[in-house]
């Protein structure tokens, strides 16, 4: 039952669900991140020896990207139960199969001992990866917006966008400790401690999500007998719109991410020189500082408009992508450094933050699940998971890396584009929220426009 009152929810159940969403989103990321790190560092060794060079670097990045290529299924399958059957049990389910997934790989023989069949079982648990994450993302960000104060669902909703750069430290954390323990033998064994670890981190996140409370606006749906029997059926039917300007919207800050967070590790170690080591605590500096901008940016965005922002994020990530690869190309370790700061705790986050609360404009409550995951995951299918792969193989065909930042341009024009379009379609009509938007005007190009 809800714990709402006339006034909307409570300040604990906002914070609440706030901190469920963060925490269950860290765990969920940690395991992603995890297997993008060590893709880039040493699967083609493990799993695709018969590859050679940046062949074998390609074959990782492939699996890499199937997982994204289940995040739709993910999202059509677990939106459909969780706007059938709610939010909660269905974010249990999605945690359950990400980390079983992720323990298994930690146990995959290479291929030196079972042949063609360790690539075959790491792309197995790499599907099942993906369909988990795929679900995962639209529960947790409608926990955390739906109970949202109505003024402060930027901020809220940017707690389920901390899981990222939460997830990404924690992952960077355990791999530099596990490859300082292991040492040179980090490619041989030492890669397997970060995914066996998850099984602790899976009852941590058991724990926390068995104590959540059910979305104000599910319930509500359910009490009034609106619960929509195929909800995937009535989102591309009646909000196909919303769903590509969602996608759209989102499409930069993916390029932007996987660029700076999977493929800039990859491309500095392989033809820089750049030390692993050195990359690794790169990455780590760089979670502390997006870790710190995304909430930010979220408080921000409630004040400036929520799609505002998203547009301001969009346009600063097309100037900055050729200055970007301009800095990694020095070599200079504090200059990539630098470069990655400034792309992920500034440009990158400025146009993720408000993401969680513009999606749950888009869409009605009784199909919010479905349409929210599904307008997410498509671009981190199409765009994020292809994002190394394509990097690295333009890199590969043109010598530079100058082709890709006009492929970060042109979809950062593209998500300013879609974030100038996408108007408020549906918003939840709590009292309290109806309450304020009769008290107080909206605010220019906010997210009430």
């Amino acid at each position: 039952m809800s714990t709402s009152t006339s006034s909307g929810p409570s300040s604990a159940q906002s914070r609440r669900a706030a901190l469920g969403s963060f925490a269950g989103t860290t765990l969920e990321w940690y395991d992603f991140f995890i297997y993008g790190t060590t893709a880039a560092l040493v699967f083609g060794d493990v799993f695709f020896p018969t590859q050679e060079g940046v062949l074998g670097t390609l074959a990782a990045f492939a699996t890499f990207a199937v997982g994204f290529l289940a995040r739709p299924i993910g999202s059509v399958l677990f939106g459909h139960f969780g706007d059938r059957l709610g939010r909660r049990n269905v974010l249990i389910a999605t945690l359950l199969i990400m980390g079983g997934a992720t323990v298994v790989i930690g146990l995959i023989p290479s291929y030196d001992s079972i042949g063609v069949w360790a690539p075959v079982l790491l792309t197995v648990c790499r599907v099942a990866q993906g369909i988990a994450l795929g679900g995962e993302w639209g529960g947790a960000a409608l926990l955390s917006v739906e109970n949202a104060p109505a003024k402060r669902k930027g901020l809220f909703g940017s707690s389920t966008q901390l899981g990222s750069p939460a997830g990404l430290l924690l992952a960077s954390l355990v791999i530099a400790g596990s490859s300082a323990i292991s040492g040179d033998a980090f490619g041989d064994w030492g890669w397997r401690i970060p995914f066996l670890a998850s099984a602790v981190i899976v009852v941590v996140g058991l724990a926390i999500r068995r104590g959540l409370a059910e979305s104000d606006d599910f319930e509500e749906t359910k009490e009034k007998g609106a619960v929509a029997a195929m909800p995937v059926l009535d989102v591309l039917r009646e909000d196909w719109r919303s769903v590509l300007l969602g996608a759209g919207l989102a499409a930069a800050n993916n390029a932007l991410y996987y660029t700076v967070a999977t493929y800039t590790l990859a491309y500095v170690t392989d033809n820089l020189d750049v030390p692993k080591g050195e990359t690794l605590n790169h990455l780590t500096i760089v979670s502390l500082c997006y870790l710190v901008s995304i909430p930010l940016f979220g408080w921000l965005a409630d004040r400036i408009g929520l799609r505002r922002q998203v547009m301001i994020g969009a346009l600063l990530a097309a100037a900055f992508a050729f200055p970007y690869f301009a800095m990694i190309e020095t070599g200079n370790s504090l200059v990539i450094l630098l470069g990655m700061i400034i792309g992920l705790a500034l440009v990158q986050s400025a146009a993720y933050a408000p993401q969680p609360a513009i999606y749950c404009e888009l869409f009605p409550a009784k199909t919010r699940y479905t349409g929210a995951s599904l307008s997410y995951a498509l671009p981190t299918t199409i765009v994020g998971g292809t994002t190394p792969f394509i990097a690295t193989w333009l890199y590969s065909v043109t010598g530079s890396n100058t082709a890709m930042a006009a492929y970060i341009v042109g979809l950062s024009l593209v998500a300013a584009t879609c974030a100038a379009l996408a108007h408020r379609r549906h918003v939840a009509a709590t009292r309290a929220e109806a309450a304020e938007v009769s008290e107080v005007p909206d605010p220019a190009g906010g997210a009430r426009g």
